[in-house]
């Protein structure tokens, strides 16, 4: 799955005052990721606010991403929950010919044990007409996805290629990629630990501050993937308090101000989620306007 090494990110679903989804700040964050290097793009993800989204609205999603990508990066579609006949029904019955692969989250809530997780994910594999990535990320599930139950599902399932690793655990991270299969992805799903991570032999990243500034963490990722550590850390550091800010009060509020700034969409969130307050919102910013990429870097 050589399409999905990198860097992809999650997009978000930019909404307009009233709430109604804004489809043509959505178009220009589509185009934005693509003109700046991402790899691939995440449609209906967590980022996304897919929880609020109701089916008309996330299909309407779906049509504008795939419109403004018009085949320039490989697609990726979230599809998970913690109901697995449900999950296995959308899967069997989606349209999912313009995507490349499904990310489908491990079951939230009920907090299954590890062979509940298994019994999910080999009910997953055997619906899905598309290769799978595997999303673990404890701190939204109540659960975590243990590497032996991982590699367990990478072995039996040829279509379970890749998982995204959200534990923010950088130990449990090198577990995986040391003994996953060969040819199985090891992705971040947390970005300040991402270069690690790719330096000790992960694929690339799903992120969230990539969006935001999607030519510089993308080059993060590029550098981390040609072993260039000293160039790679000296971005890294750079950019790794926006990363701290965005998540301070919940995502995707802080990602969605920092779009705001750069004049791409309000930064309208649904409840339960709220806006950021003006303290970080100052911050976020300050931070904004005195960013500066290293231009060596951002060449190389």
């Amino acid at each position: 799955m050589q399409s999905l090494t990198g860097t992809g990110v999650a997009l978000i679903t930019p909404f307009r005052k009233d709430f109604s989804v804004d489809t043509e700040a959505l178009e220009n964050i589509v185009n934005f990721q693509v003109e700046n290097g991402i790899d691939y793009l995440v449609v209906l993800g967590t980022t996304a606010e897919a929880a609020t989204l109701d089916k008309q609205e996330k299909q309407l999603v779906i049509d504008t991403i795939i419109k403004a990508n018009a085949g320039r990066l490989p697609l990726v579609i979230g599809i998970g929950g913690n109901n697995t006949a449900e999950v296995v029904e959308e899967l069997k019955t989606a349209n999912l010919s313009d995507f490349t692969a499904v990310l489908s989250v491990s079951p939230y809530y009920n907090k299954p044990t590890q062979e509940g997780i298994y019994q999910h994910f080999k009910a997953v594999a055997q619906a899905s007409p598309l290769p799978v990535i595997l999303y673990n990320v404890p701190g939204r599930t109540a659960s975590n996805m243990l590497p032996d139950t991982v590699i367990r599902l990478a072995k039996d399932f040829e279509n379970i290629v890749a998982i995204k690793e959200a534990a923010g655990d950088i130990v449990q991270a090198m577990r995986l990629i040391q003994h996953a299969p060969e040819g199985f992805l090891v992705i971040s799903g947390d970005d300040m630990i991402t270069l690690p991570m790719v330096l000790a032999g992960g694929a690339g990243v799903i992120s969230v501050i990539g969006e935001g500034f999607p030519k510089e963490f993308s080059n993060i990722v590029r550098l981390g993937l040609e072993k260039k550590a000293d160039e790679a850390y000296e971005l890294h550091y750079k950019i790794a308090d926006s990363i701290d800010m965005i998540f301070e009060q919940g995502n995707p509020a802080g990602i969605k101000y920092i779009f705001k700034e750069l004049g791409l969409c309000e930064d309208v969130v649904r409840l339960p989620l709220v806006n950021i307050d003006a303290n970080l919102a100052a911050r976020l910013k300050a931070f904004i306007k005195n960013f500066k990429a290293t231009p060596e870097l951002l060449s190389v």
